[in-house]
């Protein structure tokens, strides 16, 4: 499948069913955020992958993880992450982080999963019951896992803007 069409048939899936992601599935899908372009190749991404019991510190922090068996955590470490210099010391890991969210995001469809971008939640809440350090920002949470049979995307998901629209 070109990615023009794996790109508009995937859509952000809001409801899984309780099967669990298989081991090779989970390693393709984080190799290609091992793989993502990051700026300077820095790589500060920092990705926590949330199972079992630890699953209850997402619903902690957020009404977002739609019945799956797997979220992952994207996080970015602002030690390490480039900054744009000279110019406005713009800290660069939110898009690094973005870059790789979207890569794991094209690769669960990839292998036949569905999953959600969901950035609804509550950052210092999710670093206390991870535990992460403090130079560990978390940026997004994606839901994982195969979508539940009655699932459809959003009414709003076919709607696009025109290429007239979108340039300027």
């Amino acid at each position: 499948m070109s990615f023009l069409q794996s790109a508009a048939d995937r859509y952000s899936v809001r409801k899984f069913n309780a099967t669990p992601v298989e081991d090779d599935k989970l390693a393709a899908i984080l190799e290609a955020g091992r793989i993502a372009p990051t700026a300077c190749n820095y790589q500060p991404q920092r990705v926590k992958v949330v199972t079992g019991d630890d699953l209850a510190k997402i619903d902690e922090s957020s009404p977002c993880r739609f019945g799956a068996p797997l979220v992952l955590l994207i996080c970015y470490d602002n030690k390490i992450s480039a900054k744009r210099g000279t110019i406005d010391g713009k800290e660069l890991g939110e898009i690094d982080a973005s870059i790789v969210t979207t890569h794991l995001m094209f690769a669960a469809h990839e292998q036949g999963l569905g999953s959600c971008w969901v950035a609804h939640f509550d950052p210092a809440k999710l670093a206390e019951l991870f535990a992460l350090p403090e130079n560990i920002i978390p940026l997004a949470l994606l839901p994982i896992g195969y979508p539940a049979d009655d699932v459809k995307p959003a009414a709003m998901h076919t709607r696009k803007n025109t290429l007239e629209e979108m340039l300027l």
